[in-house]
């Protein structure tokens, strides 16, 4: 066996480092900017541990924009860098300085920098790039060059203070961050929480002086600062008002309605984890608003797009997430998969199971109130998420046609007595659209029946998860059959009609519908105060249609399907239908009732509703 090192042609590094060491050009800028952070952090731990005498003073970054000259410069105050460290740190590609440091300072979570490469992104924009530094140590500065080839100059120079400021020569083919509105917009994206004070040269401030008729507007030049170096999330919850949190959350979406309410996100065991999650309303709706929740690794912007560690029943929240232990690629792109990201997700799942438990046993009826918004979150969750939903039953709510709010276990309870079939199983009666079912609603309140609201577009999921979940229990819609049948017991009404009028009634509607229609007619003797026609789309078809349509597929496999129910003792159909002498009259008077029924289920379209205007015009001359 024979062992050896790879060899590593160094030549090649640097178009490699151009091309594939980061997904984005513009992340040349977040890295650049972290190591200055770095650099100011680390000369606070040794201030702080006593191995700095000096005064630190206002620590600041500062970012230099020359477009005359072509250049970009990151500026810093912090540690500075002796020729020795530089030869060190800037000659060897992925040497980490910050790893060193965090080696003999461990305790300082707060080292941005793991990989030794963040540097190096500064050659994907510029042809050139010169490091001037001066340590802390009150050593000579010196200044480092490069090309972007594997040949660079040390020399020394003239540098009053302590810090390195990064020159870079912008590339022709990457003069876009010469521009200084993209690098604005880029200090926003990925800089706005970092924890030193960054300045982007200075802007124009507008104030007022005098008073009453003499008060003028004038304006004048000031810092222009980019980042909140304390955000809200890095803040113990105690010493925070609701005020704060939703002055933060008008800093993060400042277009946004208010927040619901907020959770705030605290652990340090068995990971490192802050944050805050904000509540939206969402008005009944399922607009998964994504890339609304912010991850940030130290407070800096790592992405918006958190599917890893946030489940997705949560994605429909906003907010941020900071941890230091979240498994970053080198690049810091996206997420590596690991343990703690499994922990993580199910402790913001407990959480948040936890904050909307909380809520609804300190104050019911507020918790009631915003049913309407937390049911999306409630509801998805629990469809989702099986540990999410054995929390989630005990703070979930059902809403009837009456916005009266029940736990499900205390719904069912309610509904026992009225609503268990003959088989002893229970049945939920449920509408998706309360107006258009109104008759049916009121056809089952006279059986003394309860009809719940569901009439949001998860909710055909959220049934058939409470049906797998509740003991013999089954969900039907209230339009699905005849008030009669929906719940089916024994006691069936007895017809006003002869079996051979009920035979003639059939024949007359079969008639009426046309041969087009697949519909099927049945004639059933129901109260006379019912609708004389009623129109009833099975529960079974209708649930395959609708779960067919979510998933985009073909209408085809399940084509329209539904069936006419007579009423033989309404008198309409019982007196008027069956004394009618001329078989064309009975015939038109029947196929009116049956657009009637169609018309109160909203399936009277085009061609057939004009048939039906025409007839109610001519039935009124």
């Amino acid at each position: 066996m024979q062992t050896g090192q790879i060899s590593v042609q160094t030549e090649n590094i640097f178009p490699i480092i151009k091309k594939f060491l980061y997904s984005d050009q513009e992340i040349f800028l977040r890295e650049l900017v972290s190591n200055a952070i770095d650099a100011s952090n680390k000369l606070k731990t040794l201030s702080t541990k006593g191995e700095y005498k000096g005064e630190l003073g206002e620590l600041m970054i500062d970012i230099i924009l020359d477009e005359t000259n072509k250049t970009l410069t990151i500026k810093d105050n912090g540690i500075g860098m002796t020729e020795a460290e530089v030869k060190k740190y800037l000659n060897q590609v992925a040497f980490s300085s910050a790893h060193d440091f965090l080696k003999k300072h461990s305790d300082d979570t707060n080292i941005i920098g793991h990989f030794g490469l963040g540097f190096y992104s500064a050659f994907m924009v510029a042809d050139k790039v010169d490091v001037i530094t001066k340590s802390f140590k009150k050593s000579k500065a010196v200044k480092w060059s490069c090309t972007g080839e594997p040949e660079f100059t040390i020399e020394d120079v003239t540098k009053k203070d302590r810090g390195t400021e990064i020159v870079l020569h912008v590339s022709d083919d990457s003069k876009e961050f010469l521009d200084k509105n993209r690098i604005q917009s880029l200090l926003d994206k990925y800089c706005k929480f970092l924890p030193i004070q960054i300045r982007f040269g200075t802007k124009t401030d507008y104030y007022y002086e005098g008073e009453g008729e003499d008060r003028i507007q004038k304006t004048r030049e000031v810092d222009n600062l980019i980042n909140n170096t304390n955000p809200l999330w890095k803040k113990k919850p105690n010493k925070l008002k609701d005020e704060d949190y939703k002055n933060f959350y008008r800093e993060l979406y400042p277009m946004s309605p208010e927040p619901m309410f907020w959770i705030h996100l605290n652990i340090d065991f068995p990971f490192n984890l802050t944050g805050v999650l904000y509540f939206p309303k969402l008005n009944n709706s399922l607009e998964l608003q994504k890339n609304k929740i912010q991850l940030y690794s130290n407070q800096v912007f790592v992405t918006d797009d958190v599917k890893e560690i946030v489940p997705e029943f949560l994605l429909l929240l906003h907010g941020v997430i900071d941890s230091p232990d979240i498994p970053l690629n080198v690049s810091r792109s996206y997420l590596q998969s690991d343990s703690n990201v499994r922990k993580i997700t199910s402790y913001i799942t407990k959480k948040v199971a936890d904050k909307l438990k909380s809520l609804h046993k300190k104050d019911e009826a507020a918790y009631k109130e915003k049913w309407d918004d937390i049911g999306v979150f409630v509801k998805y969750g629990m469809i989702s998420e099986e540990k999410f939903y054995d929390k989630a039953k005990n703070f979930a709510l059902l809403k009837n046609v009456n916005d009266e709010c029940f736990l499900i276990d205390e719904y069912v309870e309610k509904i026992a007595a009225l609503q268990t079939d003959k088989t002893d199983k229970k049945v939920i009666l449920y509408t998706n659209d309360a107006k258009a079912h109104h008759s049916y609603i009121e056809s089952a309140k006279g059986y003394g029946y309860d009809v719940l609201k569901l009439d949001h577009v998860i909710d055909n999921h959220f049934i058939q998860q409470l049906e797998q979940k509740l003991d013999n229990t089954s969900f039907v819609r209230v339009d699905s059959d005849t008030v009669d049948k929906l719940i089916d017991k024994e006691d069936a009404k007895e017809s006003v009609l002869s079996e051979k009028e009920v035979e003639k009634v059939k024949e007359i509607f079969d008639a009426a519908k046309g041969e087009k229609s697949t519909a099927t007619i049945d004639i059933r003797a129901l109260s006379p105060t019912d609708l004389p026609v009623l129109v009833t789309i099975p529960e079974f078809m209708r649930r395959m249609k609708e779960m067919q349509m979510m998933q985009g597929q073909d209408m085809g496999m399940f084509p329209d399907s539904y069936n006419i129910v007579v009423n033989s003792n309404h008198p309409l159909v019982a007196e008027k239908l069956l004394k009618m002498r001329s078989a064309d009259k009975k015939e038109a008077f029947a196929n009116y009732l049956v657009m009637l029924a169609k018309l109160n289920q909203n399936m009277l379209k085009g061609e057939e509703m004009s048939d039906f205007i025409n007839k109610s015009i001519e039935f009124m001359n």
